[in-house]
């Protein structure tokens, strides 16, 4: 559907893209940031620059991965930002939206807490390579690095994790 005044799509193919994308959006985001909260934040963030930009990209096949880039370059920048050293005061709310299946809370927790000692841009790669099943030119575009860079990275924050969790672990992939 198009506007017959300026030939500019209507906001329904946007919110139809929205619709379908903000939940996976957002479990990426809460992966990277930790809290639902910031996460839902990120998330809205990252959709009203799309929306800006959605005449541009949502002829391509590419509108969900221009989101997601948009998304990580929102989530690197938040630590900039002078807003960011806001300090909750009440309680965190209880939530198991995105909890993956099969997984006890324990250890979903430890794999978290695990995750959260990550640097950001780590998080991003690690997020991005293993939750969202990207591939490393993918991850790349999306960060803004090198190929290279996304491997390195893995690497070490894989290295990192496996150093954290020990023997918790062979629990979270369910080996002996």
């Amino acid at each position: 559907m198009r506007d017959r005044t300026h030939g500019r799509p209507t906001d329904g193919e946007f919110v139809e893209f929205a619709t379908v994308e903000a939940g996976r959006l957002r479990r990426a985001a809460y992966l990277m940031c930790g809290d639902w909260h910031m996460a839902q934040d990120l998330t809205q963030t990252a959709l009203a620059r799309v929306y800006v930009a959605w005449p541009r990209v949502r002829s391509s096949a590419s509108a969900y991965a221009f989101a997601q880039r948009t998304l990580v370059n929102a989530f690197l920048a938040h630590r900039r930002r002078r807003s960011a050293s806001e300090i909750p005061v009440s309680e965190p709310v209880a939530t198991t939206a995105g909890a993956a299946e099969g997984v006890a809370p324990e250890l979903r927790l430890v794999l978290l807490a695990a995750l959260a000692t990550l640097p950001r841009r780590a998080r991003a790669v690690v997020v991005l390579r293993y939750w969202e099943d990207l591939s490393v030119e993918q991850v790349a575009a999306a960060v803004g690095c090198s190929p290279g860079t996304v491997r390195s990275q893995s690497a070490r924050a894989l290295g990192k994790l496996r150093h954290l969790l020990g023997d918790v672990e062979s629990d979270l992939v369910g080996t002996p």
